[in-house]
């Protein structure tokens, strides 16, 4: 029995901030399609059903689990991976703080999490401990035991951080 071949699709989207179009199967995920098609690989793949949060990027202006949107999900979307979040040549203040507080180790989630945060310190501009650790429990990190991010966290919110847009600083 001979298998039907994939059906392709054309998908158009922004992804920070410029125009980026590919042809996908139906089933490619987000994650794999920026990763893959648009070499975008600061998006991280770690379990692919939404648990770890390594894959999370922005779209439409909200923090998502690229891994389990398709490609052809996002068709017309805007999409902020973590390489849009710092202007050229720079960081952004979200990434100077978890640079200066050693928030990261091997570095695997750090992308997820900065996103989320981003999005978090938007919405929790002088956020406590509890709700920096309610919004880092989407997240799994196997080698900081968290008390560094939490740390780069609340010093990027008191240095207004979530004011701060993507690309600018």
């Amino acid at each position: 029995m001979s298998q039907r071949p994939e059906r392709m699709h054309r998908v158009r989207l922004r992804v920070n901030g410029q125009a980026r179009e590919g042809v996908v199967e139906a089933r490619k995920s987000l994650a794999d399609f920026l990763r893959e098609d648009l070499d975008l690989t600061g998006t991280h793949l770690g379990c692919e059903h939404g648990v770890c949060g390594a894959c999370t990027v922005w779209l439409d202006g909200a923090p998502v689990r690229s891994c389990l949107l398709l490609a052809v999900q996002a068709d017309g979307a805007e999409v902020m991976t973590v390489e849009g979040l710092a202007p050229a040549g720079g960081l952004h203040p979200l990434q100077e703080a978890f640079w200066e507080h050693h928030g990261l180790q091997c570095g695997f989630c750090t992308p997820g999490i900065l996103l989320s945060a981003y999005a978090f310190l938007r919405e929790h501009p002088a956020p406590t401990e509890g709700e920096i650790r309610e919004m880092l429990a989407g997240h799994l990190c196997r080698c900081t035991g968290y008390e560094h991010i939490v740390e780069a966290i609340r010093a990027a919110a008191e240095a207004g951080a979530g004011a701060v847009p993507p690309g600018s600083a």
